[in-house]
């Protein structure tokens, strides 16, 4: 998807910075990504247009 965040960036930061941590499903990532670029839960929108 356009000007979604790349998963296997996110997953290589992970792994190099908390290593303890598992790193999320691709969906999971889709899904929190998503949410935080359309405002869910904050009832506002967090783009400008």
């Amino acid at each position: 998807m356009v000007g979604q965040p790349d998963y296997g960036a996110y997953v290589a930061h992970m792994k190099a910075t908390h290593p303890e941590q598992a790193p999320m499903s691709y969906e999971a990532f889709f899904r929190e990504r998503q949410d935080a670029r359309y405002g869910v839960g904050t009832g506002r929108m967090s783009r400008c247009c």
